[in-house]
């Protein structure tokens, strides 16, 4: 198992600065999910560094609570409620989400917003190149991931009650304004020359043509939830950047595992495709193209760059809610020194 899935994998005791009222909690279960019973104990995921994320036992099954984090928010971030809704809204496209038992925004319940859903069980692969499955059973994982996210971006949004989960058109001009604010604005984080370049260029560069579908925001393996035994996804996890968007920008997001070290997501940079007998990045994005009826990507190294610079800009996020000491997650740490490597590898892509 790697550093990371270490990190991430599995649940300890409550960590400093991140309890909260569990009797409150049961009172409220008790009260809005549907054959709640207690008694509870209440866990931390170690992974979620973006809003806390809970295990929440019972005698008869387990929930999972997510909630904002404690401290000064950047407006916008942490929309814990938005996450709730897609999950909500997709659950009836039958695409493969947890189900939410209940939403509570109200703080004085245990001091942030909150939601409670189902603990799917399964799989979680830290490793795209998927070490613990055989070799010649690894095309039908990376098949799965291929045509779920087609799923997704072939749902339609009025249909499922997400018609004005965000904003039409223009998505790459918002988002880049978006990031680059959060960047300039988040001061305790500090700059970085490759993201400042980042900043400027990509403006300059956006694709003509426009398209809007639901998009996922951090479409990755470690982001999904696999049947025990069968290359089968049950869950699609954390939504919280989840918009209406250029579906294009969402898949060559997934995509960017291409590009990635390892060591940052779970990435194949440097690894030998074909004795992994996985597709090769050519094939993985024909096989999506296929699938939603397009010929090619044009502008793919665009899509790519772009998302590089969105992921930088999270993780520099993460670096100053790190300063400020609200962040959530035991690995926050290696998020934030990951940032300027990041940057570099966005402006790579971008020359």
């Amino acid at each position: 198992m790697s550093a990371q899935a270490d990190d991430n994998t599995g649940v300890t005791p409550v960590r400093a600065g991140f309890a909260f009222d569990e009797a409150a909690l049961d009172r409220w279960m008790a009260t809005n999910v549907e054959g709640y019973e207690g008694p509870l104990t209440v866990e931390q995921f170690r992974g979620g560094q973006s809003n806390p994320t809970y295990r929440l036992t019972t005698p008869a099954r387990r929930y999972v609570l997510r909630r904002k984090p404690s401290g000064v928010l950047l407006k916008g971030a942490h929309a814990i409620e938005r996450e709730a809704r897609v999950l909500t809204g997709l659950a009836r496209a039958d695409f493969p989400v947890a189900r939410v038992y209940g939403v509570c925004t109200d703080d004085a319940v245990i001091g942030a917003w909150f939601y409670v859903m189902e603990m799917v069980e399964g799989r979680i692969f830290w490793d795209a190149a998927l070490p613990e499955i055989p070799a010649a059973e690894r095309p039908a994982y990376f098949d799965a991931m291929n045509a779920t996210i087609a799923q997704l971006h072939s749902v339609d949004p009025a249909a499922v009650g997400l018609g004005d989960y965000g904003r039409p058109g223009n998505y790459f001009e918002r988002q880049i304004a978006r990031w680059s604010k959060q960047y300039l604005e988040d001061v305790d984080a500090g700059r970085d020359p490759d993201m400042d370049r980042l900043v400027e260029w990509l403006p300059a560069h956006i694709p003509a043509g426009d398209e809007t579908a639901i998009v996922h925001g951090d479409f990755r393996i470690d982001n999904m939830i696999f049947h025990p035994t069968e290359p089968r996804i049950l869950a699609v996890l954390d939504w919280e950047l989840s918009t209406l968007g250029h579906p294009l920008a969402d898949f060559a997001y997934h995509a960017t595992m291409y590009r990635m070290p390892p060591d940052i997501v779970a990435g194949l940079d440097g690894a030998d495709l074909l004795a992994l007998n996985l597709p090769s990045e050519a094939e993985y994005v024909a096989a999506y193209c296929r699938r939603t009826g397009r010929e090619t990507i044009p502008d793919y190294g665009f899509y790519l760059a772009f998302n590089v610079f969105r992921l930088a800009a999270i993780l520099h996020g993460i670096k100053g809610r790190l300063v400020r000491g609200s962040a959530a997650s035991a690995h926050a740490e290696a998020r934030a020194r990951a940032f300027p490597r990041l940057a570099q590898i966005g402006w790579g892509l971008a020359q």
